[in-house]
């Protein structure tokens, strides 16, 4: 069972941090994983800040501090040799909580806008850990213009993980294309068909999207709509995996692509044999399917002791 998170602030900031936690997991829609990881963040966050202020920190606390008191956190965060993805995760959270502050007029600092999200290297890793891909598909929902389009989006990217879909697929798909909620048939290079498993979460957060779609496609007509009822172009899934990317502190030239490249090397991870990735992906090479799977499976091994593929984790 988990420890309670307490939060060493004032009472009206512990009752600001319960609405906050609300309208992320109802309204954003967060999983209670990501939901977890944030809380324990901001507990550190006012522990450090009770600490630096030298007293237990009040509302207004919040609002007048400076860069240079971010930037102490920060600091005093690597001085324990936190890790640059912790980092950015981290700052993630209080960006996240400012961010909702602002957005009910409680308080605004500007101060945090202009501290820049710690990078990893820019070297792009072959897969995501598993983590990392649940944090993507989360933040999905965060950063979108609207909460249609947040839901759009997080079906989209739980297609590209949960199904190993390319993008160009999983925006030709249309209304109808899910044969009786358990599969996809996906036209792939070539015109090649081939039958993609659905899990349970896939359908979900598909059916969360149709749900709040204004445009409510019919069948036979496009699944994933844009911002004016057109099917939905790749450049607009490319541009919010940019705006995830630097939230959470990801390397620069991480794509959409990633997340079915993720799901190839998970799935090897877990013990899955190349065949069936194969099969899975639609590669007509097994060979194209070994350069997606050269990575360090120990390690990802060693990921998923921590969490599984798709749980309902990342719903």
């Amino acid at each position: 069972m988990k420890s309670e998170i307490k939060y060493n602030a004032s009472r009206e900031i512990k009752q600001l941090i319960a609405q906050w936690q609300s309208w992320l997991l109802n309204e954003r829609r967060y999983s209670p994983h990501t939901l977890d990881a944030y809380s324990r963040d901001l507990s550190g966050f006012f522990d450090f800040a009770a600490e630096h202020l030298g007293k237990v920190p009040e509302t207004a606390d919040l609002a007048k501090l400076e860069v240079r008191d971010f930037r102490a956190y920060l600091s005093q965060r690597a001085a324990r040799h936190i890790d640059k993805s912790s980092l950015a995760r981290e700052l993630s959270t209080l960006k996240n909580f400012f961010k909702w502050l602002a957005r009910y007029d409680i308080l605004r600092n500007p101060a945090l806008s202009v501290i820049r999200t710690p990078r990893r290297a820019k070297v792009l890793p072959k897969a995501l850990e598993v983590n990392d891909t649940f944090n993507v598909i989360d933040e999905a929902q965060n950063l979108a213009s609207n909460s249609w389009q947040g839901l759009r989006d997080t079906a989209i990217f739980t297609l590209l993980y949960g199904c190993g879909l390319r993008i160009s697929e999983a925006l030709s798909l249309n209304v109808g294309d899910i044969g009786n909620n358990d599969f996809l048939r996906i036209k792939g290079k070539g015109n090649k068909e081939r039958i993609v498993p659905l899990l349970p979460v896939v359908v979900e957060n598909i059916n969360k999207y149709l749900a709040e779609c204004p445009y409510q496609p019919k069948q036979g007509e496009p699944l994933f709509l844009g911002a004016r009822g057109d099917r939905l172009v790749p450049r607009i899934i490319q541009r919010q995996m940019q705006k995830i990317r630097a939230y959470l502190g990801l390397p620069d030239n991480l794509t959409p692509h990633a997340l079915r490249h993720s799901f190839a090397t998970h799935l090897l991870a877990e013990g899955t044999d190349l065949r069936s990735i194969q099969e899975l992906l639609g590669h007509a090479s097994l060979t194209t399917t070994q350069r997606y799977t050269d990575v360090q499976i120990e390690t990802l091994k060693k990921e998923y002791d921590k969490a599984g593929l798709l749980s309902s984790s990342a719903s």
